[in-house]
């Protein structure tokens, strides 16, 4: 049975839809106090005290606590180091301490019989507040020494890539393109905000923890060094997520709050965030400054690409550490030829939300900087953008191309196998050609309508993930694995790579998520690395079982292993089509005495663990078609479509969906959604009224084209990752879409195009 490649409906979702999902609120325990977080209202402050009388004494509160509760807790690690970067200074602790770095910081808690008493209990506690300085713009703090930091610099770090004499290279090439553009700062957004619940068990001595997404095994490790907690006493259990983006599931203050109340008032504590607190507490993303520079001989072939950025991190530095400033500087050059090339991101600290990875870090705003440019640049090169492209991309006869430069320890190989060819085969796809000729007869006809594309590099495969496969005596095949379901279908994948294996229907397969309890490795859920990684280790896993149940049918069955033939969760000879013994009878077997080996562990169990050498790389391109309203400046997205080599799709229609809902995503990004703050660092987006997301009527039908042509080749099922391809590159396509719209020569400065700054861009077309 080839279940890998055919696109069965997702197995997760009729208990979905039937209402018997398990979210994080529906946990609910006898006798649970209820936390609420006191944030700080200004953004930047020094704390000379903190009241909590009036909270303490008030209705239904068993108890408020302070940073001095905490005692000498060390602050919440980075899950990446960055070589040549100490980010211990700007470490987050779970209550601030001395200072508050943003509006939001937290720096009290409350536990109380319900969620009312305690928000009741938080508007009791009196701050005591120093008004600091605020630094707000990421650029212009960079050279600075905040007070909060105690003399050191707000600039965290700068991560560089770099090979070939770029400034050698800059100064005799016949035509260069500077261009300063920005990226406005947006977050993902789940419908289902964060939250988590706590039991300790006095009897047994263990805490359970409900509601950790995406990372459940780290989390396990950094909570048990705060609490001093033996790890092993720790169970994790996930429930279902209503979304996640990258956004959800860090190890926040929060996740160390809710365990330490509950272990210290020894009853169940939960925690379920508010919109307001997700959208000023939870990690922001995508906010970068840079100056890019693009080099070109007289043939317009890339001589060269050199960048300066400036990330803006907000308060402090969160989990991710370097991750969004690797990705955004390391794929800077995207899939093109480059014989010289530097990219350089300034971290930098601010008063502002702290900053995380959001679906696509770096490469959202990579591309956008890097495809803007070159459009830019095809225009003052007088050469069509899709020519400009053409001659720049790596071709079948360069690749795979080794760059001189290591991300995340491993070097950088692109493993496709053409990029130029994929782009010739997708404007194709696409039908491309006919979009601009819509476009050239509209804007003929007075509409302002225009046709964008963007080349995008992706990455995937980072890490390692462990996995355990099983059958037991009645034949039921149970899967364990380390990622999370964030809603992105992991539990039909993983059942489809094992169905494989064993010839049995994906739906007979149960599959469990990062239990800590029944797997104790696991490196969780992001970066387009579930299926890539985790579904290899899960494929290690069961060819192992199936290793052990062939030995025992041969012995069963007398025949030899080479003639051993899997049929319908049978294992049969090819000599005797009718001789057969079951993965059930099989696995009743192999618990006797004949089948035991000393070092092997009984009954039909595997376990696999994936190490990946570096990461893949996919590709594919985005094309988009807008029109811009003079009246009003808003944009409207025509059509979009975009196109992906997947190497190998364990379930195209699920791949699919994933292209078109991260296109979405990016689509917000590109026109609607932005944080915005006033002089005193107040944010001034607080609610769904104020944060303007994509609505159905703002997102055309998105085409998507898969294509299959290049496995990847570092691993064995040539899978290569798609949960973020869609989200990369709209940014870029939509940027360059609306350029081509009004006809403009330069370029448009910054993103979101939201309305206010397309009409400045009329203007200053119509004044140029």
């Amino acid at each position: 049975m080839n279940t890998i490649g055919q696109s069965i409906r997702r197995l997760e979702d009729e208990r979905l839809l039937r209402g018997r999902g398990r979210f994080h609120d529906e946990v609910v325990r006898p006798g649970q106090l209820w936390l609420r977080v006191v944030r700080s209202p200004v953004a930047h402050a020094r704390i000379r005290g903190i009241d909590t009388t009036a909270a303490a004494s008030g209705p239904g509160v068993v108890d408020v606590i302070t940073a001095a509760a905490l005692g000498d807790m060390p602050p919440i690690p980075v899950r990446q180091p960055a070589p040549g970067i100490d980010f211990t200074p700007y470490l987050q602790t779970p209550l601030a301490r001395a200072f508050v770095r943003y509006v939001g910081d937290p720096v009290a808690a409350i536990v109380a019989e319900d969620p009312y008493l305690a928000e009741d209990a938080a508007e009791r506690v009196v701050l005591d507040l120093e008004e600091l300085p605020v630094a707000l713009d990421a650029r212009n703090a960079a050279g600075t020494r905040p007070e909060s930091w105690r003399g050191a610099s707000a600039e965290v770090g700068v991560v560089e890539f770099g090979y070939g004499g770029i400034d050698a290279v800059m100064a005799t090439a016949p035509h260069v393109v500077s261009l300063d553009l920005r990226i406005g700062r947006h977050t993902g957004t789940p419908l289902e905000p964060r939250g988590l619940v706590a039991e300790y068990d006095e009897r047994t001595g263990r805490l359970t923890v409900w509601g950790a997404v995406k990372v459940p095994h780290f989390n396990r490790r950094v909570m048990a060094r705060m609490l001093r907690f033996a790890e092993h006493r720790i169970h994790m259990v996930e429930a279902d997520a209503g979304g996640s983006f990258g956004i959800r599931g860090e190890f926040y203050p929060e996740d160390l709050l809710v365990p330490f109340l509950a272990l210290r008032t020894g009853r169940p504590v939960k925690w379920s965030e508010d919109r307001r607190e997700h959208l000023t507490a939870a990690n922001h993303a995508r906010e970068q400054e840079h100056r890019i520079e693009l080099a070109f001989d007289a043939d317009c072939r890339l001589l060269g690409l050199r960048n300066e950025g400036w990330l803006d991190t907000g308060g402090y530095i969160r989990t991710h550490g370097a991750v969004v400033a690797t990705l955004a500087a390391g794929m800077m050059g995207g899939p093109y030829r480059l014989p010289a090339f530097r990219s350089r991101i300034h971290i930098v600290t601010t008063n502002k939300t702290p900053v995380g990875t959001f679906r696509a870090p770096g490469r959202f705003q990579n591309n956008f900087v890097r495809e803007h440019a070159l459009d830019v640049a095809a225009t003052r090169l007088g050469i069509d953008p899709v020519e400009l492209r053409r001659r720049n991309l790596l071709d079948a006869t360069e690749l795979p191309h080794r760059r001189p430069m290591r991300i995340f320890g491993a070097p950088m190989l692109l493993d496709g196998t053409d990029h130029l060819g994929h782009f010739d085969k997708s404007m194709v796809a696409v039908d491309y050609e006919s979009w601009r000729k819509e476009a050239r007869q509209a804007r003929a006809a007075g509409r302002l309508v225009g046709t964008g594309c963007a080349v995008i590099l992706e990455k995937a495969g980072l890490g390692h993930d462990s996995a355990f496969v099983d059958v037991d005596v009645t034949g039921a095949v149970r899967v364990a694995m380390g990622g999370s379901n964030v809603g992105q279908g992991i539990e039909t994948v993983m059942a489809q790579i094992v169905a494989e294996v064993f010839d049995v229907d994906p739906s007979t397969v149960t599959v469990v998520l990062s239990d800590t309890d029944i797997l104790r490795d696991g490196a969780g859920t992001f970066g387009s690395r579930s299926t890539v990684v985790g579904g290899m280790a899960v494929r290690m896993a069961a060819e192992e079982v199936l290793r052990k149940a062939r030995q025992i049918a041969a012995d069963l069955l007398k025949a030899e292993l080479d003639e051993l033939v899997v049929r319908d969760g049978t294992l049969g000879s090819t000599r005797d089509p009718h001789a057969g013994v079951t993965l059930a009878e099989i696995a009743m077997a192999s618990q006797t005495p004949r089948y035991l080996r000393t070092g092997e562990e009984p009954g039909l169990v595997g376990r696999g663990t994936y190490v990946a050498d570096g990461m893949t790389y996919p590709y594919g391109a985005h094309y988009a078609q807008t029109e811009v309203d003079p009246d009003t400046g808003a944009v409207r997205v025509l059509r979009y479509a975009v196109t992906y080599e997947i190497g190998r799709a364990v379930n195209p229609a699920m791949v699919r969906g994933q292209l078109a809902g991260g296109a979405a995503q990016g689509i917000g990004g590109a026109l609607f959604e932005e944080f915005r703050y006033d002089e005193r660092g107040v944010p001034q987006v607080v609610n769904f009224d104020a944060y303007r997301m994509p609505r159905a009527t703002d997102v055309p039908e998105v085409q998507v084209e898969l294509f299959e042509d290049s496995p990847a080749p570092g691993n064995l099922l040539g899978l290569r990752g798609a949960g973020e391809g869609g989200t990369a590159g709209p940014g870029a396509a939509i940027a360059n879409a609306v350029r081509d719209a009004l006809q403009i020569e330069g370029d448009l400065a910054a993103l979101p195009l939201h309305p206010a700054r397309v009409k400045a861009l009329l203007r200053r077309r119509d004044t140029d």
